[in-house]
């Protein structure tokens, strides 16, 4: 297996994840449940289905014509970069009520996660991101496991230090470096596409 996709797909999706809804999500989740490693534990079993259904999805477009599939791809990833654009001139607001369960078990942590996430994700910026890089490099299983690798590293990063990466690192600041990443992507393909 070659680790170039997988490689690809963290730095893809990575950066992507950071500025998400879904960190926010994970960082409240553990707030509330006070139960940080089952909280992780839900995520990213929610991150692995999204991750197979996009891996899917991208093997089935990588059937279709290359110049096809490029062409999808280049637009996805420009529109990627737009929406993490548009996120980092309009951050998110702060959620202002404590909803702390004091107590919950880690099945209900677990669940309760896993729900969160896979509703929150559905349709995500980064799942359609996972599909192109699954298409393009015609390598679905390492592309699945590197996109897999980096969601779970940002809901680890937000489950155990994410109040106060929040604090230090502004959330504009990772959207706009999420929005070049999706950039340069988008470029590269139409470049490939041209040549």
């Amino acid at each position: 297996m070659s680790t170039t996709p997988l490689l690809q797909a963290f730095a893809t999706v990575f950066p992507a994840e950071l500025p998400d809804k879904t960190m926010i999500a994970t960082i409240l989740l553990v707030a509330r449940f006070r139960r940080p490693g089952w909280v992780w534990t839900g995520a990213v079993t929610a991150f692995a289905v999204h991750v197979t259904v996009a891996v899917a999805a991208g093997s089935v477009l990588g059937l279709l014509p290359d110049t096809l599939v490029q062409a999808v791809v280049a637009a996805l990833f420009a529109t990627g970069a737009v929406v993490l654009f548009r996120s980092a001139k309009h951050p998110p607001e702060e959620a202002a009520e404590d909803h702390t369960v004091i107590g919950s078990t880690a099945r209900a942590a677990a669940l309760g996660s896993f729900g969160m996430i896979l509703v929150a994700e559905w349709g995500d910026l980064t799942q359609l991101a996972t599909a192109s890089l699954a298409a393009r490099s015609g390598a679905p299983i390492a592309t699945g496991i590197g996109a897999w690798a980096a969601l779970a590293s940002v809901a680890a990063i937000a489950a155990a230090f994410g109040r106060r990466l929040v604090e230090r690192f502004p959330i504009q600041r990772i959207n706009y470096v999420g929005a070049a990443v999706f950039a340069g992507l988008a470029t590269w393909t139409l470049v490939d596409l041209a040549m």
